[in-house]
């Protein structure tokens, strides 16, 4: 359950790098916008997950890029050590303790995980997020994001912005676990090169290919 939970958020952090239009609610706008303007981006994070009493069971840092559209790479440090790829067409997962590599289709996968679909085609996301918005002073925002389906992995992801700028992201299950993570070193729109989003990992490794 605890791989389970910094697979999760890695996965949902997807939700950076949509490049189509969101709902048309003015809070799903404002999202949109800030979002939108994001061609890049990269970071530092540290990670913390509850459970449903608010007991840590797991902190890990690590480092990720993405590039609109649809590429991703997530490097989380030992010893919790995972790689998460999207190339645009499919989505590795590669843990090197298990030394398994899972490799799925990102329509494959996004038919059970919404916040995989941000990363592709978004219409329609009005019929599968309900989007609210919460101001801080002048400078906090907050959106969250509730799936509509009871078929999702978790029941709400909120992200966290400082003048327009991705600060953290919250995200809890439908066990209660909670996943908090939060961003440092944060450079938007620099130059990445898409040979960045390419995954390398042993021939010795058992490789899955689509669901399980």
């Amino acid at each position: 359950m605890i791989k389970a939970g910094r697979t999760l958020l890695a996965t949902a952090t997807l939700v950076l790098f949509s490049g189509a239009a969101w709902a048309q609610e003015p809070a799903a706008d404002r999202l949109a916008d800030t979002l939108s303007s994001y061609s890049t981006f990269q970071a530092s994070f540290t990670q913390t997950v509850a459970d449903d009493r608010g007991r840590v069971v797991q902190e890990s840092s690590g480092n990720l890029k993405a590039k609109r559209p649809g590429l991703f790479y997530w490097e989380t440090e030992p010893p919790a050590n995972q790689f998460i790829v999207s190339n645009g067409e499919t989505v590795t997962l590669y843990d090197p303790d298990l030394e398994q590599v899972t490799i799925q289709d990102l329509d494959e996968q996004a038919s059970t995980t919404p916040a995989l679909l941000l990363s592709g085609e978004t219409d329609g996301l009005s019929e599968t997020y309900d989007i609210s918005e919460s101001r801080y002073g002048d400078h906090t925002r907050e959106y969250t994001l509730e799936p509509l389906s009871e078929d999702s992995l978790f029941i709400s992801l909120t992200l966290t912005f400082y003048d327009d700028e991705l600060q953290a992201m919250r995200m809890e299950d439908s066990l209660a676990q909670r996943t908090e993570l939060e961003f440092g070193s944060i450079r938007i729109n620099e130059e990445v090169p898409d040979s960045a989003f390419e995954l390398e990992y042993p021939d010795s490794a058992d490789v899955i290919q689509g669901m399980q």
